[in-house]
């Protein structure tokens, strides 16, 4: 009879790998990483990494999976805060993912150059479509009370989420195409700062928000983007 595997043990090795991954990332660059490093650092065999993942590129999407998870996590959070006004909190998602990411920049940096390459571009839209089918349900929970007290206005606060998320998204490639860019920063950063103001608006055209009061990043956040550390 074949061994039954313990899930639990297999989901918590697989964890395992991918915050080393992360870390590796963190401080290495994705590109300068390599799979070694990881079986360095955790004292296992290449057959023990190739059981969890398949290739290098299949850690990038568990690594991914991660991120969208603790996206999650961090909606369910504010979604279920009673220190919060339920009209405020769509507000302090944007400024709290904002800043989540922010503090891990050179992380997303490093797996922005990688996922946005040409070869990448099937797994990204297969990432993107499920990034908007797990996340919708919960913006669409974020959206409902401001409809509810009338700072939103949109009959379709089920779909109208779904359709931020897809603005959201469209936003990523100029922008990130600006923050990967050789150009100096004193010219693109007048063009990302226009590049949001055109997205926060059609964002807020998309739920019936008042002009100014959603940011899907606030000038401060995004202006940390455009600085060399």
């Amino acid at each position: 009879m074949a061994r039954t595997v313990n899930e639990q043990e297999y989901a918590e090795k697989r964890a395992e790998i991918i915050a080393v991954a992360r870390r590796l990332v963190y401080s290495k660059g994705y590109e300068h990483m390599v799979i070694k490093d990881i079986l360095d650092e955790l004292q296992i065999s290449k057959g023990a990494f190739y059981h969890y993942f398949s290739s290098k590129q299949d850690l990038l999407e568990g690594l991914l999976d991660q991120l969208l998870t603790e996206t999650e996590q961090i909606m369910a959070q504010i979604i279920n805060r009673t220190d919060l006004s339920e009209s405020t909190k769509l507000k302090y998602f944007f400024d709290t993912i904002g800043r989540w990411k922010t503090d891990q920049k050179a992380m997303f940096l490093s797996i922005l150059r990688v996922w946005h390459a040409d070869n990448n571009a099937i797994v990204r839209q297969k990432m993107m479509a499920r990034s908007i089918q797990h996340l919708t349900p919960f913006l669409a929970r974020l959206i409902e009370p401001g409809v509810r007290d009338g700072t939103l206005n949109t009959p379709f606060p089920d779909y109208a989420g779904a359709i931020a998320l897809t603005l959201m998204q469209g936003l990523n490639a100029p922008l990130v195409e600006m923050l990967l860019s050789d150009e100096p920063n004193d010219l693109l950063w007048p063009q990302a700062r226009r590049l949001i103001d055109a997205y926060n608006d059609a964002i807020e055209r998309v739920l019936g928000a008042e002009p100014g009061h959603l940011q899907l990043i606030d000038v401060e956040t995004l202006h940390e983007w455009f600085t060399i550390t």
